[in-house]
C-alpha cells in the first residue's frame, strides 16, 4: 500500500459529467486503486478484486475506470500482470511521493571541502539502495552558516507535522477520524472553518442521527466520513438562523418535521417515488444514496417546501402550525 497514493486519492476532487458515474463511486474506485498501489504508484488489482472492494457490479467498475482514464487520473501502462498476464497495470498520475524529495544533511564548518571527487548526489531513494557504500556518492551538503540552513527547519517542521497527523488519526470514535473529517470539510467548502463545525453544540446530535440513518448501509470508514462531511455542511444552516425559522413556522403551510427520524423515513419513501427517481437520481445510483441526498434537501427549511406535492404522494398530512404528521 502506498500512503502517498492514498493521501493523493483523498485530495482529488472528482469531475461530474453528464451521463457519467456519480462522484462518490468514482472516488471509491480511485481509493481502492490507491490502496493497492506500489511505491512507484502503479496498481494492478483485478476487476474481481475491485468489484469485491467497492461492492459494485463489474460493468459499473469498468465504466468508472474508463472515466478515470479520461479524467487523466490514471493511465494504462500497457504492462500486464497475473498468472494469465491479463491484469492491466495502471499508473496513478500526479502522486507526489516522498521518495522523490532530495535528502540533505548539514555539515559543520570544519568539513566544507565540497571539491572532493568523492562527493556525489543522491537524487532519490530508488537511485541507490546501498546506503553504506562509499562508492555510491555522498548526500548533498549544506554548511551551517549557509542561507540554505532553512532546509533543516523545514524538515523539522514536516517531521513534527507528520507525527501530529499520525497521533491525531488515532483519535477515532469508531468509524470517525477527526483529521480526515477536517480535510473533507475544508475541501468541500473552503469558506467554512472545520473547527467551528466539529466543536459546535449540535455536532454530536447530527453525528448520532447520521449513524442511525446509515445503520443498514455497509460503508467503509472513509466513505462514512466523506458522506458525513456533506451531511454536516447541508445541515449546519438550520442551527444558524433561528429567528428566521421561528418566523417561517408561523405560516400554517410551512412544513416542519416532528423529528429527524421522521424526516429520514419520508426521505426513504421519496427515494422510491417513480417521479422523484426520474427527476433526481443519477445513473447507477442506489436507493440508499438517493435517500441520503433527499434527506439533505429536506433538512433545509426553504428547500423542503419544494417537496410538498411529493410528500403528499407518499402519505403524510401536515398538522397545525406546519408540523408534519
Amino acid at each position: 500500500m502506498s500512503l502517498d497514493a492514498t493521501v493523493w486519492a483523498w485530495k482529488i476532487r472528482q469531475k461530474q459529467k453528464k451521463g457519467g458515474s456519480i462522484k462518490p463511486l468514482k472516488k471509491l474506485v480511485l481509493l481502492s486503486l490507491a490502496d493497492r498501489a506500489s511505491e512507484d504508484h502503479c496498481a494492478y488489482p483485478s476487476v474481481a478484486r475491485l468489484v469485491e472492494d467497492t461492492e459494485m457490479d463489474r460493468k459499473t467498475v469498468l465504466k468508472i475506470i474508463d472515466e478515470l482514464v479520461e479524467d487523466g487520473l490514471i493511465i494504462d501502462t500497457g504492462e500486464r500482470k497475473g498468472r494469465t498476464k491479463q491484469v492491466k497495470v495502471y499508473q496513478l498520475m500526479g502522486v507526489c511521493g516522498r521518495e522523490t524529495v532530495p535528502i540533505t544533511v548539514l555539515l559543520s564548518d570544519e568539513n566544507q571541502d565540497l571539491n572532493n571527487t568523492n562527493h556525489g548526489t543522491i537524487k532519490g531513494f530508488k537511485e541507490s539502495q546501498k546506503w553504506n557504500s562509499t562508492n555510491n556518492g555522498t548526500v548533498p551538503t549544506i554548511p551551517l552558516n549557509s542561507p540554505n540552513n532553512s532546509v533543516k527547519e523545514s524538515q523539522r517542521w514536516d517531521t513534527e507535522s507528520f507525527k501530529e497527523s499520525i497521533n491525531e488519526s488515532k483519535n477515532k470514535n469508531g468509524w470517525l477520524c477527526f483529521n480526515k473529517l477536517r480535510l473533507e470539510l475544508d475541501q468541500a467548502d473552503s469558506s467554512v472553518v472545520p473547527k467551528d463545525i466539529i466543536e459546535a453544540s449540535w455536532f454530536e446530535r447530527e453525528k448520532k442521527t447520521f449513524e442511525l440513518f446509515n445503520a443498514g448501509n455497509n460503508l467503509c470508514d472513509d466513505l462514512m466520513i466523506y458522506h458525513f462531511a456533506d451531511w454536516l455542511l447541508k445541515n449546519r444552516h438550520k442551527y444558524g438562523n433561528k429567528p428566521k425559522s421561528e418566523k417561517i413556522n408561523l405560516d400554517p403551510d410551512f412544513l416542519v418535521f416532528a423529528s429527524p427520524s421522521q424526516m429520514y423515513m419520508f426521505a426513504n419513501k421519496l427515494a422510491r417515488h417513480p417521479e422523484v427517481i426520474s427527476k433526481y437520481s443519477t445513473a447507477g445510483e442506489s436507493y440508499e444514496n438517493l435517500a441520503g441526498r433527499i434527506a439533505g434537501k429536506l433538512a433545509d427549511p426553504s428547500e423542503r417546501q419544494n417537496w410538498k406535492s411529493y410528500l403528499a404522494d407518499v402519505g403524510f398530512k401536515p398538522k397545525n402550525k406546519g408540523v408534519v404528521a
